[in-house]
């Protein structure tokens, strides 16, 4: 019987999709079988055993073949482009048979180095670009291997009202914390962001929390050649680096929670509720007053003992009950309690997704445009189930805004009014109707809200073939059913 791992590793390299009766066998490169085997495979030897045992021997656990191909496994699944040397995912795969041997001796023996990190580009919400740094394909194995030990050593030692980037945590948790303070009265938070916190991490701090867990010099040096690797603009100047943790590596988070659990720790010792999602984090007091003396202790902590920048525009002390924390905005309820509903950012977010989704020059078939919208849609609602039900009218004008923007593009596709009438028809649309939709002289914007068009498309038609985002929260969130017996107990 196969394990749960081996199958997640098979569907993993799959090179066809699984379908019907007559699939042929997925045809399997010597390297992915090479990875689906090592991967599986536990530590028998007795001297990686004996090494796995003492923590000074630590990178011999790290640097074994097995789990440097569980770590490839992991990074070939969370994709991602190539790095400096141009080498894709696909043939650092293939090439597992010779690549890992050769990484593991060169990992004990001291002369592994990293390459150089390609910096992109991306936009952010609020405005403005993130830095992204992408490591080589063999360095992102090494991070994630170095992960895969370290993550055990660290894991324990974390406090418990941290939950970015931890097993078995995450928004749900963060936000349930969260909604736990402000219903228990500390309804004041003080809002704290770190200015470019990923750039101005201390190399010699960071190295000093890890000394504190991992008794194996060589992985705090392995560590630090990490930090010390170049960066690679896209002009394709080369710059040093004396400090800061690169966004876009797998060790990346792990790193930026071992900087900030000194903060954790400190907050829990003067005896203040808070909860923090890797650099953002809100601390909740009882009063306006409170806040700001909170903020000015912490703020002065945060700049004086960990070396990091406040950025003073973003950080605030609001309330009572108005917090807004990784894309949702908690609020009183009309029943006293805590409602959760999407943010204004996050609400601009999605309308700027689906305008990009549904351009009203859509040349492709809706087939196509619904399975692309259906893909993001899930995801989104799987994230922000967390809203609660008295929540959910901006959920319902978006499935709204989302049918009408359908109807232009099935309007336009027409493109001629004489055209569109005759398809109004032909879906049992009245001729008065249908004339009114196809020859008024408005615009498409105005039109795919006419009758005629909704009778074409009604609403239950999107709801046979699009994800809706109500619907979806439902299924979600189901409501428990009380039983008659259980009611007439209560009515007793």
């Amino acid at each position: 019987m196969l394990s749960a791992e081996e199958r997640q590793l098979t569907f993993v390299f799959a090179d066809s999709p699984r379908g019907g009766k007559g699939d042929k066998p997925v045809d399997v490169s010597a390297g992915k079988a090479f990875l689906l085997h090592q991967a599986s495979v536990k530590e028998t030897n007795d001297s990686v055993t004996r090494a796995g045992d003492d923590p000074r021997c630590l990178l011999e656990r790290a640097a074994s073949v097995s789990n440097l191909a569980r770590a490839l496994v992991n990074v070939a699944r969370n994709k991602g482009a190539a790095g400096v040397d141009g080498r894709s995912i696909k043939e650092v795969v293939d090439e597992a048979p010779r690549l890992l041997p050769k990484l593991r001796r060169e990992l004990l023996s001291g002369a592994y180095r990293p390459g150089n990190i390609r910096r992109v580009w991306i936009p952010k919400p609020g405005g403005g670009q993130r830095g992204l740094g992408i490591p080589n394909v063999v360095d992102r194995v090494v991070q994630q291997a170095l992960l895969q030990v370290l993550e055990s050593l660290f894991e324990p030692t974390f406090h418990t009202s941290s939950h970015g980037f931890r097993p078995r945590r995450g928004a749900p948790t963060a936000i349930a914390e969260a909604k736990k303070h402000l219903a228990e009265g500390y309804v004041w938070t003080v809002d704290i962001d770190l200015s470019k916190f990923f750039d101005r991490v201390h190399h010699q701090r960071l190295l000093n929390r890890m000394a504190q867990q991992v008794e194996d010099g060589r992985i705090l040096k392995l560590v630090h050649r990490m930090l010390k690797a170049k960066v690679v603009l896209p002009d394709g100047t080369r710059t040093a680096t004396d400090k800061g943790t690169p966004q876009g590596g797998p060790l990346s988070p792990l790193l930026s929670n071992i900087v900030l659990d000194e903060l954790d720790w400190e907050l829990e010792r003067r005896g203040l509720r808070f909860v923090r999602y890797a650099d953002d984090f809100s601390v909740f007091v009882k009063s306006e007053r409170a806040g700001h003396r909170v903020m000015n202790s912490v703020r002065k902590f945060i700049q004086s003992r960990l070396r990091l920048v406040v950025n003073e525009d973003k950080s605030s002390v609001s309330g009572p009950l108005d917090l807004t924390f990784l894309g949702f905005h908690l609020s009183a309820s009309s029943e006293g309690g805590v409602a959760i509903a999407i943010s204004p950012r996050t609400k601009e977010r999605i309308d700027s997704r689906i305008r990009e989704f549904t351009p009203r020059t859509w040349g492709q078939s809706l087939a196509v445009c619904f399975e692309r919208l259906n893909g993001y849609l899930r995801g989104w609602t799987g994230y922000f189930r967390l809203c609660t039900e008295d929540r959910l009218t901006p959920l319902h004008k978006l499935d709204a805004h989302i049918r009408r923007r359908l109807r232009a593009i099935i309007i336009r596709q027409k493109k001629r009014p004489r055209h569109l009438f005759r398809h109004l028809i032909a879906c049992d649309v009245s001729l008065r109707a249908a004339a009114h939709t196809a020859y008024q002289r408005t615009g498409i914007w105005r039109r795919s809200i006419s009758p005629g068009i909704h009778k074409a498309y009604p609403n239950a038609w999107f709801a046979a073939r699009l994800v809706v985002l109500t619907d979806r929260w439902h299924v979600l969130n189901p409501t428990e059913r009380v039983s008659v017996k259980q009611q007439r107990l209560f009515d007793q």
